[in-house]
């Protein structure tokens, strides 16, 4: 269905809880995957026949496999801790977008069908059947959310919100329903082997335009190889890297931070891609697929280390469920974190003394930094406590003289979303995106006004994507962000200079 108009809402100078607003948001799906995206991934191609039953099979073959979501499913005593900390409902005021009232979209089908209440008194203990209304309210709401996981930080239960909308996706396209923006993209990796649909020559095509354009710059012969065997290290990174802006600049940053420490390194033409919509959509056999690609990889080229770029989601797949999709990883080098992300690369140099800076080149911003939730609530780095949060801001002041962050109860593990997160960053879905922002948008402005901020990066391609998108909206630049290593780009020193 095509975007209906909408208001931007207004800035606030400090986060306000909206007025209930029921249905707002209830006009608004994603569009539906066509048959051939469904096929392809081994889904119905339509809305079978038999939907009601077959998903309710499915949510008890989900309830058996995962412990968790039974859990959470009779965890919940509706205290409402939750209610207040969704971006989507901050910036719609609708009812649904309650973490607590999404998943009770899910939690009264449970009940109807897997408790001895909801079965025999269904009105009692608020079950209701799985009908084809309660299905599009599903389908609606479950797309509604970005598995950002912030309102789980608050739950007293520690409730994974996260692990519901998957659940529900996973069932969704069980039955035929798929949701056309992820499942093109998983589509795309398994036929190409990255997320925008690159082939091998245009890859290599475009990466020689990027070490002739550096050459211009730095006047050296800083190289971006691709399928070398032998290289130290793989670099695995979001494909939008390769093209998009600001996504570029830090693939260049990447780049230059590996010429000035001398290791050799290498991007892979079979695993040209470092997101893993597997994830989003609930499916662990889409998600070991799209990561085996990596593993093959790795051994194809014989290298030593595996690194992932800045993206979000790739490195809490990569942290939290490469050991047990497409490990053991016996056959790289456990010196190194197996696997290791691009700022725990570039921090280890840093501390070492290896890398050397120029922080006056980036004396013209003002920086923030945002926390991708992903990172944040879903990973660590350099094996400490927090070292997610620590080291990409210990990269930024290492680099440049003026970083401020935002208000404390918006960073770090409290960190709003993007808005564009959980398979969302579809221009069908931009109402939502550019609502959803709001509460990011005022703790950008808040620094703004106080600190007089002019960038905001971020270690995630889907944020620098959402960002790009919507900061016009709310009255900022589109170049306003960018990468961690954007910055390491502008100061580092190579060669003489």
């Amino acid at each position: 269905m095509a975007t209906a108009a909408f208001e931007t809402p207004r800035l606030r100078r400090y986060p306000v809880i909206p007025l209930v607003q029921a249905g707002a948001m209830s006009h608004l799906k994603p569009f539906v995957a066509a048959a051939p995206l469904q096929k392809a991934l081994g889904f119905p191609e339509t809305l079978v026949e038999d939907w009601q039953a077959r998903a309710i099979a499915k949510m008890g073959e989900l309830l058996g496999k995962y412990r968790s979501l039974q859990v959470y499913m009779d965890a919940c005593v509706h205290c409402g801790a939750c209610s207040d900390k969704c971006h989507y409902f901050l910036g719609t005021g609708d009812p649904r977008n309650m973490p607590v009232a999404r998943q009770d979209l899910m939690r009264k089908v449970y009940r109807r069908y897997f408790t001895f209440a909801g079965k025999h008194f269904p009105k009692l203990v608020g079950a209701v059947d799985l009908t084809r209304e309660v299905l599009d309210e599903w389908y609606s709401y479950f797309n509604q959310c970005s598995e950002c996981r912030r309102c789980s930080v608050f739950c007293p239960y520690g409730i994974d919100t996260a692990e519901v909308t998957m659940a529900a996706r996973e069932i969704m396209d069980s039955i035929g329903l798929g949701q056309k923006y992820s499942n093109e993209i998983i589509g795309k990796v398994h036929r190409i082997g990255n997320n925008l649909g690159i082939p091998g020559p245009a890859l290599e095509n475009t990466l020689e335009g990027l070490a002739e354009d550096t050459k211009d710059e730095t006047g050296l012969d800083v190289r971006f190889p691709l399928d070398v065997k032998g290289a130290e290290v793989l670099l695995i990174t979001p494909s939008a890297d390769f093209f998009s802006e600001p996504h570029v600049e830090s693939l260049i940053g990447y780049a230059k931070v590996f010429h000035a420490a001398g290791i050799s390194w290498t991007l892979s033409s079979h695993a040209s891609e470092a997101g893993n919509f597997g994830m989003f959509i609930g499916n662990y056999g889409q998600m070991q697929k799209i990561s085996m690609r990596v593993r093959e990889a790795a051994l194809e080229l014989g290298v030593k280390r595996i690194v992932v770029g800045e993206c979000g989601h790739a490195w809490r797949v990569a942290y939290s469920f490469w050991n047990t999709l497409i490990g053991p990883f016996d056959f790289l080098d456990q010196r190194y974190p197996v696997p290791q992300h691009i700022c725990e690369f570039t921090d280890d140099l840093i501390q070492r003394g290896a890398l050397r800076f120029d922080k006056d080149a980036n004396d013209a911003r003002i920086i923030t930094f945002h926390d991708s939730c992903n990172v944040a609530r879903g990973s660590r780095m350099g094996g400490m406590p927090g070292g997610q949060f620590i080291i990409p801001r210990r990269i930024i002041t290492s680099v440049a003289n003026h970083f401020h962050d935002m208000a404390p109860h918006t960073i770090l593990e409290s960190t709003y979303c993007c808005g564009g997160g959980g398979g969302l960053l579809t221009d069908d879905l931009l109402e939502l995106r550019v609502k959803g922002a709001l509460p990011r948008m005022e703790a950008l402005k808040d620094a703004v006004d106080e600190h007089g901020v002019n960038f905001m990066a971020t270690i995630c391609a889907i944020c620098k994507a959402q960002f790009t998108k919507v900061l016009p909206y709310y009255g900022f630049d589109m170049s306003m962000v960018g990468g961690v290593h954007q910055l390491v780009s502008k100061a580092i020193r190579l060669g003489d200079k």
